[in-house]
């Protein structure tokens, strides 16, 4: 039976024809695909009547016409195709009439929402924004006075006048006087920069800043190596746990560059310690 679905389409048993003649033509499918330069399943689906592969009724029998043209028979010989039939013009549905004015203030409520949204969000910002500009950054201050400031206060009515301003403002107190503040420690005087104490034999690498060879040699144990500020830029030592590196006569834990009894550091021009890549 014939559905509707298939009107136009070739009738039942066409595929058994095309078979029958590319069998007597001694034809596989894929010679046949090639010679109707289509893919295999094309072919396949015209043996198999499996039109709704194939598309509209049209494009079938165009596809029957390459069949038969590709196995030297008439261009008609294997369609068989019943006239198709009549095509429905499409249906049009009618839009919703939509007036220039109701576009306009459709457009004009989204651009509102949006002006909304955006106040919304700004003005909160802004205004705390401007609230941490405005206050006014606390000033530090010591308690004591310095000798004869009070002096020169009285003679100078415009300095009192600027104090006097100064002290409107909000102050941090120091308890430290200005005076007795205590400057950086320096480094102990008579110690090197660097000295290397060696407790075991130990194999030793030194260079300088600019990458040059400052020595290289076998140490024996009981002996020392002593560096200036800057002489040193990096230093491998092996049997590292036989060496007591001394930074100004203080001792450095070599563990952050030891690795495998073998540690690598290098030396900044003040004698500090690094870990070194190797």
């Amino acid at each position: 039976m014939t559905s509707a679905a298939n009107a136009g389409m070739p009738e039942q048993g066409s595929g058994d024809r095309l078979r029958q003649a590319r069998a007597d033509a001694g034809l596989s499918v894929v010679e046949v695909a090639a010679r109707m330069r289509v893919p295999v399943r094309v072919v396949e689906s015209l043996e198999a009547e499996d039109w709704s592969r194939l598309g509209a009724p049209v494009f079938v029998r165009g596809q029957l016409r390459s069949y038969a043209r590709a196995l030297g028979l008439p261009a008609d010989a294997l369609a068989g195709v019943p006239a198709s039939a009549p095509i429905e013009p499409p249906q049009l549905a009618p839009r919703t009439f939509v007036s220039p004015l109701q576009r306009f203030a459709e457009q004009a409520a989204r651009r509102l929402v949006y002006v909304v949204i955006t106040a919304a969000i700004a003005v909160p910002v802004w205004m705390v924004t401007r609230q941490h500009v405005e206050v006014a950054q606390p000033e530090s201050a010591s308690l004591d006075i310095v000798p004869g400031a009070e002096s020169d206060l009285t003679a100078a009515p415009a300095a009192a006048e600027q104090a006097r301003q100064r002290h409107q403002r909000p102050f941090v107190a120091s308890m430290t006087p200005i005076q007795n503040r205590k400057p950086a420690p320096q480094p102990p005087v008579g110690e090197p920069a660097l000295s290397l104490r060696f407790s075991g034999d130990s194999w030793i690498e030194i260079q300088a800043a600019d990458g040059s060879s400052v020595e290289q040699a076998l140490v024996k144990a009981g002996e020392r190596r002593s560096y200036a500020p800057g002489e040193v830029g990096r230093i491998l030592l092996g049997n590292a746990d036989a060496v007591e590196v001394r930074q100004y006569g203080r001792v450095q834990d070599m563990a952050p560059y030891q690795r495998a009894n073998v540690a690598r550091f290098t030396v900044s021009s003040d004698g500090s310690l690094a870990p070194a890549s190797e």
